[in-house]
């Protein structure tokens, strides 16, 4: 595909599979466009499944010194405009920048898994301080094992903090664990924006797309505890709470599963979970 412009200039990389009406996935946080492959040929006999390289990552451009969630929804309206789509699904933080989409245009349909919205203070940023001194100091591991206990991926208490460091360690030294460290300083400014747009959520009740939530059963309480509160407030919208999945079900332990859910929202308008 020829390079898409983002509306500052800054050029989108996009990986294509499929066939059929065009689907735009924005990955979350800590991944790259590749990480939702299997995701993308679990849709491609009905869709056209775009995934957008966010910026700072692979060849996609730098951030930018206005990085924002203006940006980051001008990156994906220019792929939506490059390949004709007009279905959009996000992860996580991408699912953050679906919203901020959708409240610049109407989709044909938005879905959401797990989307990092902060409503009534919901995000907290306790563990970035630490995180950063350790990325500083190179300590990558301990800064990752500070996230995951932080935020509920890795719960407290269930194991020694010694023990989560080397879980980290041995995780980001994986072949694909490579590609998540190289990205962990992607997180502190990510998360800055998030927690910048912490609300009562009453800006989200402009959103006028059809919109699907999925919250994985497994995804730490604080965010599954946003989702059925972002749906009432979502005009159009359906919330589903699928019990046997995680965070990270777009992506890594589930995508087949995810991509069910997705395209029966997608093709039939239900919005149940299978």
């Amino acid at each position: 595909m020829p390079t898409i412009r983002s509306a500052d200039g800054t050029p989108i990389d996009v990986t294509t599979s499929g066939s059929g009406p065009g689907l735009v996935v924005v990955p979350g946080g800590l991944r790259h466009a590749t990480d939702y492959a299997r995701f993308g040929r679990a849709m491609a006999d009905v869709r056209t499944v775009h995934v957008l390289e966010r910026r700072g990552r692979g060849a996609s451009g730098p951030p930018g010194a206005a990085y924002g969630i203006e940006r980051e929804a001008e990156d994906a309206e220019a792929v939506l405009d490059a390949t004709g789509s007009g279905e959009l699904f996000g992860h996580s933080f991408g699912g953050l920048i679906g919203l901020h989409v959708a409240l610049r245009r109407r989709l044909d349909r938005l879905v959401l898994f797990d989307p990092a919205v902060s409503l009534h203070g919901s995000f907290d940023t306790h563990f970035l301080p630490a995180f950063e001194r350790r990325l500083a100091a190179g300590r990558d591991a301990a800064a990752m094992a500070g996230f995951l206990t932080g935020l509920g991926f890795a719960p407290a208490g269930v194991l020694p903090v010694p023990a989560w460091t080397l879980f980290a360690w041995i995780m980001l030294h994986t072949p694909g664990g490579r590609e998540t460290r190289a990205l962990l300083h992607t997180l502190p400014r990510e998360w800055r924006v998030a927690a910048g747009l912490d609300s009562d959520g009453t800006r989200y009740a402009a959103v006028t797309s059809p919109t699907l939530i999925i919250a994985g059963g497994h995804s730490p309480e604080w965010l599954r505890r946003v989702q059925p509160e972002l749906a009432r407030l979502i005009p159009r919208s359906a919330y589903t709470c699928s019990p046997g999945l995680d965070h990270n079900a777009p992506d890594q332990s589930a995508p087949a599963t995810v991509a069910e859910l997705v395209r029966t929202f997608l093709t039939t308008g239900d919005a149940g979970a299978r």
